[in-house]
């Protein structure tokens, strides 16, 4: 696949990576709060300032990656594995408190029913809304949307070139290949 067709997925432009562009310096223009999703409901919600930083520490990290080795880009991609997304750990909080909730409740005061209550409030709230008020805590905390962080391993596959086993055929990604690469026809 031609390098300049990946160089605009998710609005990253690397013209190290793109020869068509004609320069050799390494630019990177991230345009992503004015391409946020609709399932991105987090990001929409989120201060504007909020996600203005997560661009820049991206941009940063993406302008590092750049001019590593494809080992250090595979050990970072190794390490988004592992990085957990805004929603699993709202879903982890959320149980843990309602389990505490529960078990105070039974073991202490039946005060303490009303926390597993309020957590559910909360997590109804956020899947009709994309908004609780924990939201906004873990966004400062440094919690990254799934968008966010599959946007950087996208960018560092793309750097690391996995991209350019791809073909052509008559300007048409060859989906033969594709299927292949990503081991569909096993199936």
């Amino acid at each position: 696949m031609a390098e300049s067709t990946w160089c605009r997925i998710f609005g990253l432009a690397i013209d190290a990576l793109c020869p068509t562009r004609g320069r050799k310096s390494i630019i990177m223009t991230l345009n992503v709060a004015s391409k946020v999703p609709k399932e991105d409901r987090v990001r929409a919600q989120t201060d504007p300032e909020i996600n203005r930083q997560f661009d820049r520490k991206l941009e940063q990290r993406l302008r590092f990656y750049a001019v590593q080795d494809k080992q250090t880009i595979s050990e970072r991609l190794a390490e988004l594995d592992r990085e957990w997304d805004i929603e699993r750990m709202l879903e982890a909080n959320a149980a843990s408190l309602s389990l505490l909730g529960i078990i105070l409740g039974v073991g202490s005061s039946r005060k303490w029913f009303v926390v597993p209550a309020i957590v559910g409030g909360f997590l109804l709230q956020h899947a009709i809304q994309g908004w609780c008020p924990p939201i906004p805590v873990l966004r400062k905390l440094g919690a990254r949307t799934r968008l966010e962080i599959e946007q950087e391993r996208y960018a560092l596959k793309l750097l690391r070139g996995d991209f350019e086993r791809l073909e052509r055929k008559e300007g048409r990604v060859d989906v033969s290949g594709l299927v292949s690469e990503l081991h569909l026809d096993a199936v």
